[in-house]
């Protein structure tokens, strides 16, 4: 007697994972229909776009880029967001008698259910729409867009697989929180392309499409193209090379089956050395200031370098604070004050100081029984991102004011950078105080369920005030800009304005301290709500 076929069980099982997932809160329900709607209107949009675009010169050369970025997409997608598909993990299955075959072909059916399938479908559809021409064109593309699908769900698959034990671990979890990182780097690198397009035309992504055309999945939508200009031996080694990607990735999927359901985690190996080993401070450490000062500065660059949140918030602005003056200077429309972007995403750090130390801030709670205590924390925590800020803006500035050549505005755009910090620095622990919230240490979320009006206020609201705290050194920047009194006198700005963003620094932390002291017990029941 032949045993039953698992692939409608797995299927089953992952259409009663969704369902089940969805029936634990009706907000996690809204924001999954919310998400699907959107995916599916950009879906129907792109391939309206594609479709129009269909007769354009350098089209092929669009369409190959795109579903290259897609292959990508799918690749690194598992690595960043490994809860976002609980049949990911293989090794739940590991207690039950299935061989790796049947297994990868019961997987790889049910990762055809989805809203990334759907999509992905769409984009290959327009995409085919877009670049065939005559009969076998189309006869082609009939047979690349699954085989171009089956590639992107087995490379996802198969990197998923491959790194089970990394997505399932702390280290795994920390990774995925890093990808606001990715979206934020690839939002300005997408930007760039876009102005670079707008700019030069389809033709620039000519290069780059002659290479990606001979890669998987981007292979299939090549063979579509040379199908369509008549070159059916270039399009059959185009769909040969593609299936042959689908046969590899299938074999190493089955073969990284067989290793995770027949070698033992670290759950089933003996515990090694537990030696607990006494270890002073050492290193930079050592530099820092004495008594507590030190101590605060110390913890607070330990959450920066240790916990996933801090990390990825830090790594983020470093990210982004670099790339938006130097992508604007790189292609000749961007201003040297544009550096001042650097100092204000490294600024809104200082925000919600309390709130990355969830549930454990009752420790540092126990320490503060006065202002001066209140003070002294605060002050260590703004002298800790002070030791990452200064330099960092410091250097955005003058490669930004290297690239545009304009190095007579160097001193000018260092003062607007120091007090921007400075506003900042001011704000944000004053609203630390008046307006904390909690930050959830699992998932995604970076605001706790209920407190989203309270960090809108904190951050935004403290934008705002630093801004106008920063208006007379502004002002004074135009004056001596515009006047005939100023020639020669711009240099001035650097100091002033150093002086005058450490004057916001020291008046904010003086106002933030009594007010910490007195609000202590609520910022620490709206920090542990998370």
């Amino acid at each position: 007697m032949s045993a039953p076929a698992i692939t409608p069980v797995v299927v089953r099982l992952k259409l009663s994972l969704l369902r089940n997932g969805l029936r634990q809160s009706g907000g996690r329900k809204a924001a999954y229909i919310a998400s699907a709607v959107v995916a599916l209107l950009f879906a129907a949009l792109q391939l309206i776009g594609l479709i129009a675009l269909r007769g354009f010169d350098h089209v092929e050369s669009l369409v190959v880029l795109l579903v290259a970025v897609l292959g990508l997409g799918w690749a690194v997608m598992p690595l960043f967001f490994p809860g976002g598909d609980e049949t990911l993990d293989p090794t739940r299955l590991v207690m039950l008698p299935l061989r790796p075959r049947p297994l990868v072909r019961a997987l790889l059916a049910a990762s055809l259910v989805g809203i990334g399938p759907l999509f992905t479908v769409s984009l290959l559809a327009g995409s085919v729409i877009a670049v065939a021409h005559g009969g076998a064109a189309f006869a082609v593309g009939v047979l690349a867009v699954p085989l171009a699908l089956l590639v992107c769900v087995a490379l996802a698959r198969a990197v998923a697989a491959a790194n089970v034990r990394l997505l399932t671990s702390r280290k795994g979890r920390d990774l995925a929180v890093l990808s606001g990182l990715v979206i934020a780097v690839g939002a300005q690198l997408v930007n760039f392309g876009a102005q670079r397009l707008g700019s030069s035309g389809l033709e620039q992504l000519a290069p780059a499409a002659d290479v990606l055309r001979w890669l998987p999945p981007a292979s299939a939508l090549g063979a579509v193209h040379s199908a369509g200009e008549g070159s059916y031996g270039v399009a059959a080694a185009q769909l040969a090379l593609t299936a042959s990607a689908l046969a590899v990735l299938l074999v190493v999927w089955s073969r990284t089956l067989t290793r995770l359901m027949t070698s033992p985690d670290g759950s089933t190996l003996p515990a090694g050395d537990t030696t607990v080993r006494e270890r002073g401070t050492s290193g930079p450490a050592r530099l820092l200031p004495p008594g507590r000062t030190g101590t605060a500065m110390e913890r607070t660059l330990r959450y920066v370098w240790r916990d996933p949140k801090t990390k990825a918030a830090w790594v983020t602005s470093l990210a982004v604070g670099l790339i938006v003056p130097v992508f604007n200077a790189w292609q000749g429309t961007g201003s040297v004050y544009f550096a001042c972007f650097a100092a204000g995403m490294l600024g809104i750090q200082m925000y919600n100081q309390f709130g990355q130390d969830t549930s454990a801030f009752w420790m540092v709670a126990m320490t503060i029984s006065s202002p001066r205590d209140a003070y002294v924390e605060l002050r260590a925590r703004a002298l800790a991102l002070l030791l990452i800020t200064l330099p960092y803006a410091a250097l955005v500035t003058v490669l930004t004011t290297a690239m545009l050549g304009d190095w007579a505005r160097l001193p000018e755009t260092l003062g607007l950078s120091f007090a921007l910090l400075g506003a900042m620095l001011a704000t944000g622990a004053w609203t630390s105080a008046r307006f904390p919230y909690s930050i959830p240490q699992e998932g995604y979320k970076n605001v706790a369920p209920g407190q989203t009006g309270l960090a809108w206020i904190s951050i935004f609201g403290g934008m705002l005030t630093a801004a106008v705290l920063c208006a007379p050194v502004i002002g004074l920047t135009i004056w001596l800009n515009v006047s005939e009194a100023g020639d020669g006198r711009l240099w001035l700005l650097l100091p002033v304005g150093a002086v005058y963003g450490a004057g916001l620094a020291l008046g904010g932390l003086r106002l933030a301290a009594p007010l910490t002291a007195r609000r202590l017990p609520e910022i620490l029941t709206a920090v542990s709500k998370g």
